[in-house]
């Protein structure tokens, strides 16, 4: 019996191979950086400084289940990173709040991202990488923005998060 020949590049396996080895470098980078905080602390802390946030917002942001987004503002708190704080605008709703040492932490940690997709980027051809920027961020925006219902879900793989 013959093998089915493909007739299309497996994008699913570029993306997921691309996405898991380039999130194993995010890791590393933080591990080595002496910050003391992962990328999954990072993507929190970035979002919670950018405006005022519940901690379920912050978990949608960051891909995060309620278990893993309590686990990891808890870690976040017992670092004096962050706090979980009544709303400004509703009193019932608690925002989780960036202190002084979690800003410097955010800014330290938004070079050590920078520096791992700077050198991911610097591994593609420099004509290649505003295409390649480009089409990622049409499909992220588009066609691959929302993901469809199914009767069988695919479930997420997560990524490592330190």
């Amino acid at each position: 019996m013959t093998e089915p020949s493909r007739t299309m590049p497996d994008l699913s396996a570029l993306l997921t191979h691309t996405s898991h080895v380039l999130s194993t470098r995010m890791s590393a980078a933080f591990a080595g950086s002496g910050l003391g905080i992962t990328p999954r602390g990072f993507c929190v802390l970035l979002h919670a400084l950018e405006q005022e946030r519940t901690q379920i917002q912050l978990a949608e942001i960051a891909d995060l289940d309620k278990t893993t987004m309590v686990v990891t503002v808890d870690e976040l708190e017992r670092l004096g990173l962050a706090e979980r704080r009544p709303s400004s605008t509703d009193r019932r709703a608690r925002i989780i709040s960036v202190t002084p040492a979690g800003a410097e932490a955010v800014a330290a940690g938004v070079k050590v991202a920078d520096g791992v997709h700077r050198e991911a980027l610097e591994a593609v051809p420099e004509e290649d990488r505003a295409v390649l920027l480009r089409a990622l961020t049409t499909l992220h925006e588009g066609h691959l923005s929302t993901p469809v219902e199914s009767e069988r879900p695919v479930r997420r793989a997560r990524r490592p998060r330190g």
